[in-house]
């Protein structure tokens, strides 16, 4: 399914909406873009998932990893998949607020003030390594993330849609980074972690090399771009209308509640987590050819959506707990509702 056969579909169209999205064409497209995507970047295949998935439902992505395993690498093969405008940003300590928003230049021949905009005025975002950034760095990506929007100077910019931001940052216990600031991590709408490749992945790996291809080159690999910007925002409008029945808004209510309650967490999840589930659920049942949430998209996506958001008591960590092991915990302990 080439780009211009998936627009034909979805965009242009003068007719009415219909009640229902065609989830069947959402389906064709989220599986021909991971097609494209294994051409180069090899396994990971909750986290290619879990991108798609952000990006129909325009959520934020933060991807967490030690360097080597291909974080950069799966942006920037996402790009070539997507026909939209790509920039990235290198994060590093001395990176200004004003490298990321763009500034105000007094221009002598005009007598005026004109805004060079910075490369967040883009629609797919890479901020690569963004615990490498102080915190009023990192803070510059804020209102863009939450809002689509960049104010500078007192003026607001509109950001094109789509607009996703995915971050890549190493382990906070490695040297020379900085711990994200709360209410940045609260805008991520999942949290991935890049784990080793098997033997397998990693032998796959070796014999792309070994055949001449080098993914620092894309271009070698044949990628053919699936989705335009407007397919995306079409996508995006469409998962929309994805049905969600009340006992699923129930069901989703009973786990944040106990991420509140829990006798090994301190903070629990807030509103935002419970409303980026909803909207992650809906766009991974269309992702999968239905136009209904069922409860295991919600069992599936929880831990990437919760992994970054709930705080562990002390004593829970001293004793060896991990996150996801208690987001594991609260999810068994709420009963799944029966179609």
């Amino acid at each position: 399914m080439s780009s211009d056969e998936y627009s034909g579909d979805l965009v242009g169209s003068t007719a009415p909406a219909p009640s229902r999205p065609d989830v069947k064409k959402i389906e064709a497209a989220f599986e021909r873009s991971i097609a494209e995507i294994g051409k180069v970047f090899v396994g990971q295949d909750e986290l290619v998932e879990a991108t798609l998935i952000a990006l129909f439902c325009e959520g934020n992505v933060l991807i967490e990893g030690v360097p080597g395993l291909g974080k950069t690498l799966l942006v920037n093969t996402l790009s070539k998949v997507l026909t939209c405008e790509y920039r990235r940003i290198q994060f590093t300590p001395d990176l200004m607020p004003s490298d990321i928003t763009g500034n105000s230049i007094y221009d002598m021949k005009e007598r005026e003030f004109t805004f060079n905009a910075g490369p967040i005025f883009t629609n797919l975002l890479l901020a690569d390594e963004i615990n490498r950034a102080p915190a009023k760095t990192q803070s510059a990506l804020l209102e863009a993330m939450q809002e689509r929007q960049v104010t500078v100077d007192g003026t607001t910019y509109v950001l094109d849609p789509p607009f996703i931001t995915i971050a890549t940052q190493n382990p906070l216990e490695q040297e020379g980074t900085y711990p994200l600031p709360e209410a940045q991590l609260d805008r991520f709408m999942f949290k991935l972690i890049v784990d080793y490749p098997t033997q397998k992945q990693e032998n796959s790996i070796l014999a792309q090399y070994a055949a001449g291809q080098d993914n620092r080159n894309l271009s070698e690999f044949d990628l053919k771009p699936v989705l335009r910007g407007a397919d995306v925002v079409t996508i995006q409008k469409a998962i929309r209308r994805v049905i969600v029945e009340p006992s699923i808004i129930n069901y989703i209510v009973s786990i944040i509640a106990k991420t509140r309650n829990w006798h090994t967490i301190e903070v629990g999840a807030s509103p935002r987590a419970s409303v980026n589930i909803l909207l992650a659920a809906r766009a991974m049942a269309a992702c999968h050819g239905r136009d209904f949430v069922v409860p295991d998209d919600v069992k599936t996506l929880t831990p990437w959506v919760l992994r970054h958001r709930i705080r562990l008591r002390p004593d829970a960590e001293i004793e060896g707990l991990l996150v996801d092991d208690v987001i594991r915990e609260t999810l068994d302990s709420v009963e799944a509702p029966r179609r």
